[in-house]
């Protein structure tokens, strides 16, 4: 439970404190598909998992400007940890949505970590006291490090018929069990991210308290105050996703100007002397840089401004998702142009460039890099109504 007598949390300072291991330990994630236990066992000792937890849950409900910086520091050095570390903070947005002890007794521990996959199709059946569930999920990023594991799915009435939420879409209620509940399926084999583990499971015949089941679908029905908890999950995970990106391509830049320093392509000048690439070095800069500011103003902004235990307004998610969208383009376009002029020096495992490229092009295809998001801000900034938002 929250204690009002234990000093603040530094984040940034305990994000940058893991950061020599998260490097040692790269290739051992990378290799093993695993986050090493010792690694995990500090990841907690920090409490990188418990940043977006509520403080009356036990955990630092800390500012959403400050979490992409640390999510951002953590993915410079392990962008697979940076992944994991993110979205154990994402599936931590639900304990709101929970009645207190539910969120204490999946919270509350010190190495609590909840992991999920996203909706799909199944339906859960309404019984007695709760739901009961078969079905198959993937993407279950850190499961492999879940004390809990959580699923998304439509409710299922005695009629057949879906429950519609608020808005007269079928509800999609989110539902948390022991991970020992849940068969875990070894299926990410991937080009990139390969540390994080996002692997299917699957519950067969599944019962869930009504206790341990909540709908994460509208911000005002939080039992939390704060203003972090005014912003949607679905917006402050897009940031999350930005911090990662943000990471990668910052880590590459830097490893880009090192070389450029050093390497004489043919004999001929450094890297560093040629005028495209000392204008390329600026351009990066400045689009990472901007892009990383315009997120955080925004953030900054719509955080003073939110009223407790409502919901930040439309205008303002469209700012969330337009800033969290330009930073993972950017971070993507940094990235791309540093492979380019890196030249073979990127190509060989173990350079400083090619498991980064490798990753940054895996956090591309997540949903939250699709180019669609600008078309729904769009609608929102001409005064359109959006077809889908979060």
């Amino acid at each position: 439970m929250n204690n009002p007598t234990a000093l603040p949390v530094d984040a940034m300072a305990n994000a940058r404190a893991i950061a020599r291991d998260l490097a040692k330990s790269a290739d051992e994630v990378e290799r093993t598909r695993r986050i090493p236990a010792h690694l995990l066992a500090r990841m907690h000792e920090l409490r990188l998992c418990k940043m977006l937890l509520p403080k009356s849950t036990g955990g630092d409900e800390i500012h959403p400007g400050l979490y992409l910086q640390c999510i951002e520091e953590l993915s410079q050095h392990n962008s697979s940890v940076g992944w994991n570390v993110f979205v154990a903070n994402s599936a931590a947005l639900i304990a709101p949505y929970l009645e207190p002890e539910t969120a204490q007794t999946v919270f509350g521990p010190p190495n609590a970590l909840v992991a999920w996959g996203p909706p799909n199709a199944t339906l859960a059946t309404i019984e007695p006291g709760g739901y009961r569930v078969t079905g198959e999920w993937s993407f279950a990023s850190g499961s492999r490090q879940a004390t809990w594991m959580g699923l998304h799915c439509m409710v299922q009435k005695p009629d057949g018929s879906p429950r519609l939420n608020a808005d007269g879409h079928p509800e999609i209620r989110s539902m948390l069990f022991p991970v020992d509940q849940a068969t875990q399926l070894d299926t990410w084999n991937t080009i990139g991210l390969r540390g994080t583990a996002s692997d299917s499971y699957k519950v067969e015949d599944l019962f869930v308290a009504d206790a341990f089941s909540g709908s994460r679908e509208t911000p005002d029905d939080s039992r939390e105050p704060g203003p972090l908890y005014a912003f949607t999950m679905q917006g402050i995970y897009a940031v999350g996703v930005a911090g990662v990106a943000l990471g990668i391509a910052r880590a590459m830049l830097e490893a880009f100007k090192e070389l450029a320093t050093t390497k004489t392509p043919r004999g001929l000048d450094t890297l560093a002397d040629r005028a495209g690439v000392q204008s390329g070095v600026a351009r990066s800069e400045a689009r990472i840089g901007s892009a990383r500011a315009y997120l955080l103003e925004a953030l900054r902004e719509i955080y003073a401004a939110a009223q407790p235990s409502t919901s930040i307004s439309t205008e303002d998610r469209a700012r969330v998702r337009l800033g969290a969208s330009n930073a993972i383009h950017g971070a993507v376009e940094v990235a791309d142009w540093v492979y380019h002029e890196a030249g073979v020096s990127a190509i060989f495992p173990g350079s400083p460039f090619e498991r980064r490229f490798r990753d940054i092009h895996t956090v591309s295809q997540q949903i939250q890099s699709r180019d669609a998001h600008y078309e729904t801000v769009g609608q929102v900034l001409l005064d359109r109504p959006p077809a889908v938002f979060y």
